[in-house]
């Protein structure tokens, strides 16, 4: 495979591709797109945007001298093909396996990776602080910011803007924009670009009268002067001129798959002094047929076969989204107050059968979880009952908003916490570790895990009633089926008792009920009385539960899949503390720290909570309870 690539095998380090002829450019960009194909569709990974974004990539690192200059990749899953043009080739047969090369920018893993990022809208923040340092460091390099049109809907992309307008050294901002953030773009943003894109009287216009110019004998002194006049000329023929309103001088639009004329403006922004922004129109999936037709389902892509597109492997069984998915269209049948938030992931969270459903009651506010999570109190203090689903990594950029706007006045949010706990391929970025520890520091929120795919429909149930915040967190991948015939109603607070012996307890939160009944198992092979108790409710503990576990147990072993630091086990070592009851705790969790990429069952085993390393903690710990005669 490898040897076919006879372009790609002289890009051997950064600025290698500057002994590429201008002449092979097209070629080189077709050898990316077959390589990224070719590997994608054995690892899985970020396809689309990679697709989109590989003449752009391209022409950076044709008009830039990396390390030195600067490329800060926003969201960060389209740098695929920078790290093919850094020299990480070879990496890609791992790419997002354990001990593998990342599907992100990472400064440990490449001095051209100048800034970690996962997550939207941070990438023009991260270049003005750079910029910064350099001017006061009196340094002359290039910083670039690449942005998404999509990632234009989060707020803080305004905030730099607003702060890089007052610039008067070069910074340059791309636009990339491909009308995607993962599913389609929505809101005013996205018409507005749409307005940009389609104004082909002023394109026209504005290449008309440059060539004739340069033309001319008189032409070179009049482009400065029409270029310091162009603004006008914009504001007849684009109306708003939004971010040169903004005090960001404006180029493009430029076709992004161009390479010429990529390097033509990267040339004329390199000149201006001040913030630029260049506005570059690409298509996400550009090249593969299947990926330009269906760029949502190419977003995030598990392993498929090139020819058609399709998955390698079906899936046999529902995830706990599909679960999520069946019971909101239901419970939007029976109660019309029920309203469903997701911030540009009706597809990710399960919400696109909601929306074709009940299009009224749907909303999308695109990549905002800020505006998401506060625009979700709004319509509760309005009368209805919004359900908020979010991944638990993005949730985190809404911390302020629940604690404020909704937990403070105590408003009936429901937050459906989709991919919470370790997540694997997308590594530290996108683990949804925290959300447990985040969510129980604050005042009003309550919060619940299900065991199982029934558990998640009945917890949905429950929280449609209860009037105040209320949190379900759920984990990506295949729906628990077991334990279906324990199914006791819940009770706000209250625990499940599922299997009660003595000696050794096992307190379980959602995810980790699973993995309790198979340590159960082992731990009754090795003659162990064990009781196995479903948490359920995480925030307010089962206090009651705990006295009555203490009486007849002298261990009680709780199982998360959240930092230790703020979750369950803490809560429950500090009750056991404060009450002086006659037990240990030992805290399952995971530790205090970033999980890398990975698959899941080797990140579990790795920090230490999967099956066999609980079994073996418990019976080699000083703590093991003696067996007590019956």
């Amino acid at each position: 495979m490898e040897s076919t690539f006879e372009l790609l095998r002289q890009i051997e380090k950064e600025n290698d591709i500057k002994k590429i002829p201008a002449e092979k450019y097209d070629e080189l960009a077709e050898e990316i797109r077959r390589f990224l194909l070719e590997h994608i569709s054995v690892t899985g990974g970020h396809l689309g945007s990679n697709l989109g974004a590989v003449e752009l990539t391209m022409a950076l690192h044709l008009s830039l001298q990396l390390p030195k200059d600067k490329i800060i990749w926003d969201v960060g899953h389209q740098s695929y093909t920078h790290k093919l043009l850094t020299g990480r080739r070879e990496g890609f047969d791992n790419l997002r396996k354990y001990g593998g090369m990342s599907g992100f920018p990472k400064r440990k893993e490449s001095d051209c990776d100048c800034f970690d990022t996962g997550h939207s809208s941070t990438s023009i923040s991260a270049g003005l602080g750079m910029v910064m340092a350099r001017d006061i460091r009196k340094e002359k390099h290039t910083i670039v910011s690449v942005i998404g049109d999509g990632s234009l809907t989060g707020g803080m992309a305004y905030e730099a803007m607003n702060n890089a307008s007052k610039l008067d050294t070069n910074f340059i901002i791309i636009l990339n924009d491909n009308n995607m953030s993962i599913s389609e773009n929505v809101g005013g943003v996205s018409q507005y670009l749409n307005n940009i894109r389609t104004a082909e009287t002023y394109l026209d216009i504005k290449e008309g009268v440059y060539n004739r110019l340069m033309r001319s004998k008189t032409g070179e002194g009049l482009v400065e002067t029409i270029r310091r006049a162009k603004s006008s000329v914009k504001h007849l023929v684009i109306p708003g001129m939004f971010f040169e309103d903004m005090g960001l001088t404006y180029l493009g639009p430029v076709d992004g798959h161009d390479v010429p004329a990529m390097l033509k403006v990267m040339k004329e922004a390199k000149r201006c002094k001040g913030a630029v922004i260049v506005h570059v129109m690409t298509q996400k999936g550009k090249g593969y047929a299947p990926a330009e037709r269906h760029p949502a389902r190419f977003h995030g892509a598990e392993p498929f076969e090139i020819e058609t597109g399709l998955p390698k492997k079906t899936r046999e069984k529902a995830n706990y989204t599909d679960v999520f998915s069946t019971v909101m269209c239901k419970l939007g049948q029976r109660n019309d107050k029920i309203v469903a938030i997701t911030a540009a992931m009706p597809d990710g969270t399960g919400l696109k059968r909601f929306h074709n459903m009940f299009p009224e009651r749907f909303f999308d506010v695109g990549i905002a979880e800020e505006h998401a999570v506060t625009f979700a109190a709004g319509l509760a203090a309005g009368g209805m009952k919004p359900i908020v689903a979010i991944y638990s990594s993005f949730l985190q950029r809404a911390y302020d908003q629940i604690l404020h706007d909704v937990c403070i006045q105590n408003m009936p949010v429901i937050f459906a916490i989709d991919r919470a706990g370790l997540v694997g391929s997308d590594g530290e970025t996108h683990q949804g570790i925290f959300d447990l520890s985040f969510l129980s520091s604050i005042p009003n929120m309550q919060i619940m895990a299900p065991k199982n795919k029934w558990e998640l429909s009945d917890m949905l149930k429950f929280a449609v009633d209860f009037e105040g915040p209320i949190a379900i967190r759920y984990p990506r991948g295949t729906a628990y089926d077991g334990l279906s015939e324990y199914r006791e109603a819940i009770s706000f607070g209250k625990s499940e008792m599922i299997y009660e012996e003595r000696n050794t307890a096992l307190l379980a939160v959602g995810s980790m009920v699973q993995t309790a009944v198979g340590v159960r198992d082992a731990l009754k092979a090795e003659g162990m009385d064990c009781s196995l108790v479903n948490a359920r409710f995480v925030k307010p503990i089962d206090e009651e539960m705990i006295r009555r576990l203490a009486k007849e147990h002298d261990l009680l072993v709780t199982m998360e899949e959240n930092v230790l630091s703020g979750g369950f086990g803490e809560k429950v070592m500090e009750f056991v503390r404060a009450e002086n009851l006659p037990c240990k705790v030992m805290p399952i969790a995971l530790p205090d720290e970033y999980v890398e990429h990975g698959n899941v069952d080797i990140l579990k085993k790795e920090v230490g909570i999967d099956e066999e390393s609980i079994v073996e903690r418990i019976c080699s710990s000083q703590d093991r309870p003696k067996r007590r005669e019956k």
